[in-house]
């Protein structure tokens, strides 16, 4: 079975491309998702972020404190890549094991934003990056995070240039109304599934 990656820029539209996915019946593992689950039910990465941020990281329920960790992380580069060199290697073994419990399927695809970033494209098959220019992106996450187009792009700045993306990728899916994003995912999937046989 093909592992193969799937990334993006922050509002380029990789969840409406993995449901496309979906719907041709390919299982995704969501690395974001699976990162803020392990980031509680995983109690020696649990107990590791309590080391690095602090008690005051989870409330008392056993929640994250997402604003005390954002004040942190977002105001130190240093802490934020000490969090990150907590949290990436055990999303990268979850999402190990997970690939191996996918049976009978041409292929599986790892949804990550920091896919390159993090160098886990190294571990896919295959990449694939969804693309929409930089101006759709801001519109969206602004109207999608009720946001100014300014945190947008101070968001858009700290990821990979979409060229070097694109450079990286083996297939390109352009979300930008320019042309059909559900031939263009039937397609790649068929060259998928034809690696695969």
């Amino acid at each position: 079975m093909l592992k193969v990656g799937i990334t993006g820029g922050i509002g380029s539209g990789k969840t409406t491309v993995c449901k496309i996915f979906e719907s041709l019946n390919i299982p995704i593992y969501y690395a974001d998702d699976r990162a803020k689950s392990l980031m509680v039910n995983d109690m020696k990465l649990v107990k590791d972020i309590k080391q690095l941020l602090g008690e005051n990281a989870y409330l008392k329920n056993g929640s994250l404190n997402r604003e005390y960790i954002s004040a942190i992380v977002f105001s130190d580069k240093t802490m934020l890549e000490k969090l990150n060199q907590l949290v990436h290697p055990a999303v990268r073994l979850d999402g190990e094991n997970w690939f191996k419990s996918q049976v009978n399927k041409p292929y599986a695809l790892k949804e990550a934003a920091l896919h390159f970033e993090s160098g886990g494209y190294q571990l896919m098959d295959k990449m694939i990056t969804v693309f929409a220019s930089e101006a759709i992106r801001i519109e969206r996450v602004m109207k999608r995070d009720k946001t100014t187009a300014e945190a947008v792009k101070a968001r858009i700045d700290k990821q990979l240039p979409d060229s070097e993306k694109i450079r990286l990728a083996d297939f390109v899916i352009y979300n930008d109304g320019t042309q059909s994003l559900i031939k263009q995912v039937v397609k790649v999937h068929q060259v998928l599934v034809d690696l695969s046989r």
